[in-house]
This record gives C-alpha cells, structure tokens and sequence, in this order.
C-alpha cells in the first residue's frame, strides 16, 4: 500500500530531508515530484464539496492547493522546522502574505532599515495605502523596541540582510516582539531555506523568503513560501482574539497558517505554479552542496578583496572586522552566505570588462552574479535609506556562484 507523502523523521538532517520529504512511497510511485497539471480537483457528493470549501483540508481548487505545490510546502515545513507552509508565487507575495497574514487598518510595523530595496518599497510606499505604518530602524534589538508602540503586531528583519550582510540577532529581537505582544518575522531568503539558519529554532514566529534565489538555484523559476513556527502567541493580536466566536477559538493553533493561506493564496491568488514547485523542488536536493560551496568561496573572496589595493568597504559578516561577525557565530555555524559587498571607484567601467561574472539582479544562482544596487535594485529607495541599507554610489553586490575561485578572482582582478 503506497504511502500518501514521506512524512520527515525528526532524526533526518537537513540534506537527506531535502531530497526525501514529500515524495510517496510503494509500488510504481515516482521518485521525484509529479507535475500535477490541473485547475480544479473532482468531488463524488455533494457534502464532500461543502466540507472542503469550508475547511480547505483538501483538493478542491489550484489557486489553494495543488498536490505538487503541497509536497513542496511539505518539504520547506520540513527544512525550517515549522509547523506549515503556503508556497506563492515570488517572494514579494510571500511577504506581503506574512504581513498582512498579523496586520490591518491602524496597525504598526517595525522594521530594520537594512533591508531588500523590495521589502523597503513594500513597507513604505504599499502598506501605508492599506492603513497600515511602518517605521524602519537603523539599529539593534535596542532601537527595534524603543520604536515599538501599543499598536504594533509585528518585528521585521531579514536574517542576512541584503546587501549588507547584517545577521539578525533572533533571540534578542524575539525578546523585544513578544513582550509587546508582537510577533517576529524573519526573510530567510539569504538564510537558504533553513540550511544556514532555521530562525524558527531561536524564537522567530513567521519566516517568509524567496524561493527564486537559492531553493531554486539555477536562475530559472519564481517563487516565495511563508513558514508558520509550532509556537507563537496570538493573544494579544484583534485580528486572532477579536470577536466572537474569535478566529483562535475557530481555529485553534492552525490559526495563522489557516490565515496565511486565506490571504495570499485564496483570496489574493498569488498562486504558486505546479511546474514552478517542480523546479523549486528539484533545486531544493541540492542547496546543501550548492550554498555550502558558495558560502567557503564567498569567504576566500572577501578575504582576497579586503586586501586588495584597488577595492574598498568589503562587507561580509564572516569576516572578523563585520560589526555582525559575533551573530554569525552564535546562529551561522555552516558560514555566512553567498553575498557580500565591494566598493570600486568606477562601478561602470569595472562591470563593463567583466568576463565570467555576469551583471544580473538576481541571487543564489549557480552563476556569479554582481549588480550595482544604488541604480538597480535600490535604485527607487531615498538616497538616505539607501545608504542606511548600506549601499553607496560604488557599491557592488556579488552573489557567489559555483565557479572556481581562481577563476573568479582572475576576472575580477582583470576588470579592476
């Protein structure tokens, strides 16, 4: 009798969870992920149709779930340690899920400042549109709660901040959430889908991310997951502990992935594609091998560059001399990602005579990949908030790929 889906065992570590969650067991089973091609799922009663519509525990309709896109999310619970997953359609839909999953009308968010020109945007320029605040904090823990206020529902911070590398201290920003009420969400998208660090583990509530970057890994799918912790308090939050019946009394501890879900998939159909889960997946089996290499080369380049004459402001948190060298020992044990940051005197002329590394605003590719983030990615961000996530005029970001590293050293060596 084949089993419905490889539950994980709890023993399993992260690499052999990576390839054998969510794939069935038994006779003439698949032993990848099949591509469920299909908008709508069949029903035999009428009372079968009624109970999925009001429960969502099934199949009923794709832009709620698919089979392929649930194994998917079985596999992420799996790697951060979660309680439930909704996979989207990018990781923008991902964190506007996570957000609007705790927020409404007169609600406040606090946020570090060093964050993803996206993430920025989204904060400042769309939630304000839906009555909601945001404040951005340049600073720690510290500064996070003395910007804090009575209508404040959630705590913002990405785990390895992008560009500037910054590690988010988990367990103090869980502190300074939860004694407020608050819960604290974390983007692990340069945390690698839980290999780096599972923030879930030191006290975050929510992690959402993006599954373009290093889950997929090859620079040819879109897609973003939010993963519920087993534990957070929504107590304190209206929108759980309001009314009556309340949505907590309804729902009990699925509350929030059930909200999560409601928001993003059902109601905003940010719908993640059965083929993109497949992709997604499939990358997934190899993020260890992947990001484990990225992580040991992108060091060697930032020792390399720290030296180096003609470069200046080499940021990377696994350097000693990074303000965040000390957070990445305590929750970054496997290394301190693929990204770091350089300043040349001419980004132009020095991105124009590359000839391996390749100009894209992308991350977690297999391939090198360099931007200048002050005119693209954080292009739209004031100037002020630009510098306060650590991009200058002469800035480069670079993605470490898999190449050699001699190889990527001659090419940058030759463009200098």
């Amino acid at each position: 009798m084949n089993d419905p889906l490889s539950t994980p065992d709890a023993a399993w570590s992260y690499d052999t969870a990576a390839v054998q969650t969510g794939i069935s067991r038994g006779l003439g089973e698949t032993i990848g992920f099949p591509i469920h091609a299909a908008a709508a799922f069949q029903f035999e009663t009428l009372e079968q149709a009624q109970d999925e519509f009001q429960h969502n525990q099934g199949l009923s309709y794709a832009r709620i779930q698919n089979p392929t896109v649930r194994a998917l999310e079985e596999r992420i619970t799996a790697l951060e340690g979660g309680a439930a997953t909704v996979a989207l359609a990018s990781g923008q839909a991902a964190s506007l899920t996570a957000l609007l999953s705790v927020c409404r009308a007169g609600d406040h968010v606090v946020s570090s400042a060093s964050l993803f020109g996206g993430s920025t945007g989204m904060l400042t320029n769309i939630l304000p549109l839906m009555g909601i605040t945001a404040t951005l904090v340049e600073g720690g823990p510290e500064e996070i709660g003395a910007a804090m206020q009575d209508n404040t529902r959630l705590v913002w911070a990405e785990m390895i901040s992008n560009p500037s590398g910054a590690v988010a201290d988990l367990a103090a920003l869980a502190g300074v959430a939860h004694e407020r009420g608050a819960l604290l969400a974390i983007d692990n998208t340069c945390g690698g889908a839980g290999y780096l660090c599972r923030p879930l583990d030191h006290g975050a509530d929510i992690v959402s991310q993006s599954l373009t970057k290093w889950a997929g890994g090859h620079g040819s799918v879109m897609g973003g997951s939010v993963t519920v912790g087993k534990r957070h308090d929504l107590s304190r939050n209206p929108i759980f502990a309001g009314g009556e019946p309340s949505l907590l009394a309804q729902r009990g501890p699925d509350a929030l992935a059930w909200r999560q879900r409601w928001f993003g998939a059902h109601q905003l159909g940010m719908t993640l594609a059965p083929h993109s889960a497949f992709l997604i997946a499939q990358g997934l089996e190899t993020l260890a091998l992947r990001l484990q290499r990225e992580s040991d080369s992108a060091l060697a380049l930032a020792r390399w560059l720290e030296q180096h004459p003609r470069v200046g402001g080499v940021s990377y948190a696994g350097l000693p001399g990074h303000p965040s060298f000390p957070l990445v020992q305590k929750y970054l044990p496997r290394g301190a990602g693929a990204v770091l940051t350089f300043d040349v005197d001419d980004p132009s002329r020095f991105l124009s005579r590359l000839r391996v590394l390749r100009i894209a605003p992308n991350l977690g590719d297999v391939r090198t990949l360099v931007v200048h983030p002050w005119t693209t990615t954080h292009g739209r961000v004031p100037e002020a908030a630009r510098l306060a996530a650590g991009v200058r005029p002469g800035t480069i970001r670079m993605s470490v790929g898999v190449e050699d590293v001699a190889d990527l050293q001659a090419d940058i060596e030759q463009a200098l």
